[in-house]
């Protein structure tokens, strides 16, 4: 069957190698900016491995640096892809996309614009006014978005799920081919353990086959106490011992995980990844949180983003609802030299 695969998906491995070549060979060309750094978060995989919370770690490490920060995204799901938009704390999420929504709440005087033409969105940046323009901007989801030259390219892998043992989409959850993780100068292995031996750490960079030149790092993600999604959330239901959990993300293996430890009878309600709850998606929730009126209703933060604004909540629903924030950091141990270096 990974034979039939292989052979199914050549089209589209030849399609990436071929394009991949055409910049390689500057039949393409990248458009550079010399007056600000450009870090680019991207991966090899479709989701699943953190993007958002490691650009929301940079921006924190920035801030405290002093630097003048933005953020570019692509906006996935808006309903108009292809015009820019500067995202504000009172944006929706059909305008400018759940997780540049996300970033611009928790860093309010942070720059976010959102368009799928990342280049565009740069110059805009740029012309700024003087004070505004940005000393540093972090490109997400942007290996991929070659026609825009990065000064870093940054790129993630699941610690679960080692990209050299994975298949291109849709026999596997390879957005491109594995080997164009040469092309990254920094690599971050993400969603580990808490703790990671030097063994660990050496068998992940072989099985990914990172090269000697490439900088890794090891990160995992820290979780915190439940938050209201609305102003009617009643803090009562953290203390309950059931949970309902809703998530529209690529990957809640480990998030289960964590809302099992805490609550010991718990039930989940899986969407796709950036799902738009339809009436009959929250009427599925209501549904199931009134057959357990004891319950706390849980979600994820970037979930959260497209729920606030959504008329099919109801009142008991709203004082029931939290999502859970989310921290990356480094695993216990691990050096951050260089890791937020700005070039």
């Amino acid at each position: 069957m990974a034979r039939l695969g292989n052979i199914a998906a050549f089209p589209y491995a030849l399609a990436l190698a071929v394009r991949n070549m055409a910049y390689d060979k500057g039949w393409k060309k990248s458009v550079k900016f010399d007056n600000v750094s450009i870090i680019s978060f991207g991966n090899i995989t479709v989701g699943g491995t953190g993007k958002t919370p490691h650009v929301e770690m940079f921006i924190r490490a920035l801030l405290d640096r002093a630097y003048r920060v933005a953020v570019v995204s692509r906006g996935y799901g808006r309903k108009q892809p292809n015009t820019s938009r500067f995202v504000e704390t009172n944006s929706s999420v059909e305008d400018v996309g759940d997780e540049p929504l996300q970033i611009k709440r928790k860093f309010p005087n942070v720059k976010v614009i959102v368009d799928k033409d990342r280049v565009r969105a740069v110059k805009m940046l740029m012309a700024l006014p003087f004070g505004d323009v940005p000393e540093v901007i972090l490109l997400d989801d942007g290996f991929q978005y070659r026609r825009l030259a990065a000064d870093r390219q940054i790129v993630l892998i699941n610690y679960n799920r080692p990209v050299f043992k994975d298949s291109l989409m849709p026999f596997g959850r390879l957005r491109d081919l594995p080997g164009q993780l040469k092309r990254a100068d920094t690599v971050i292995i993400t969603k580990c353990p808490p703790y990671l031996n030097e063994w660990e750490k050496q068998q992940a960079r072989e099985i990914n086959r990172i090269n000697p030149q490439q900088k890794v790092y090891f990160t995992t993600v820290q979780y915190f106490d439940p938050l209201p999604v609305f102003e009617e959330g009643n803090n009562r239901y953290m203390y309950s011992h059931e949970a309902i959990l809703f998530t529209g993300i690529a990957n809640s293996d480990q998030l289960r995980h964590h809302v099992s430890a805490r609550y010991p009878r718990n039930f989940h309600i899986e969407f796709g990844d950036h799902h738009v709850f339809t009436p009959r998606d929250i009427a599925q929730i209501e549904k199931f949180s009134l057959k357990h009126p004891q319950a706390i209703v849980l979600t994820t933060e970037k979930d959260a983003q497209r729920l606030r604004r959504n008329p099919a909540v109801s009142e008991q629903l709203k004082s029931r609802t939290f999502y859970i924030p989310i921290e990356t950091a480094l695993v216990e141990d691990e050096n951050a030299e260089g890791l937020f270096d700005v070039r």
